[in-house]
């Protein structure tokens, strides 16, 4: 199975000015993701989408292929991640080359390794789904079970609809949420379908002190604070 490793990466960031280029802990963010996917055995191609020639100069200086600058239109805080990859795939078909999936790797969530994005690649292949992502279990707290909702008399009802509220903790079903680290999609789901999940959806799940992702200054507290006590 031929797997692209797709790594987004546009300059308008404005919660962090010129965050995937930011230094963290000595080193740019788009670094951390770019040496983990260098790293992985299982992606046959990997490239940087971008449209900020700074962060282009340093992907390059990484050795980080960057077959095309993305259009503007694409690179717009409203820009759906599904029309940057889609424009990657169209720009290999144009070329005559195809991929049977593609593997997104986002800089925000930088604490992946080579090894971890294998094993997804490795569950993806297995599970004949159209996509995989990775996820994190629900603390029990916030399981859709014990969340609730506005009803239209402004009352609270279950947000699951359910009449009853599960009373033990141990009755709760397991559930999950994305967190980010890695989403694989098969290409026709892709391109036909215009989805990144498709119909049948697997998952695997993180390690937990993977999962952090920066969208705003306290989340870079985090990463720093991350990295300091792991000694990275």
């Amino acid at each position: 199975m031929r797997i692209l490793g797709l790594i987004p990466a546009r300059g308008g960031s404005k919660s962090i000015p010129k965050k995937n280029i930011k230094i963290l802990n000595g080193k740019p963010l788009i670094q951390y993701t770019i040496e983990a996917a260098q790293d992985s055995k299982k992606l046959t191609n990997l490239i940087l989408s971008s449209d900020d020639e700074a962060i282009i100069e340093v992907a390059k200086k990484l050795n980080l292929e960057v077959p095309f600058v993305r259009p503007k239109h694409l690179a717009e805080d409203k820009s759906p991640t599904l029309g940057v990859i889609q424009h990657a795939l169209k720009f290999y078909a144009e070329q005559n080359i195809c991929f049977d999936a593609v593997c997104l790797l986002q800089v925000t969530s930088p604490f992946k390794t080579g090894k971890f994005i294998d094993e997804a690649i490795k569950k993806f292949k297995e599970s004949d789904c159209d996509a995989l992502v990775s996820v994190q279990r629900v603390p029990d707290d916030y399981n859709p079970h014990w969340t609730f909702k506005k009803d239209k008399k402004g009352n609270l009802e279950l947000f699951t609809g359910e009449k009853e509220i599960v009373s033990r903790r141990q009755d709760l079903p397991e559930v999950y949420h994305r967190d980010g680290l890695i989403y694989i999609t098969k290409t026709n789901v892709l391109l036909e379908q215009n989805s990144l999940y498709g119909s049948k959806l697997a998952y695997i799940k993180s390690p937990s002190n993977y999962t952090i992702n920066i969208d705003t200054l306290e989340d870079w507290k985090k990463a720093e604070a991350f990295l300091n006590l792991n000694n990275m």
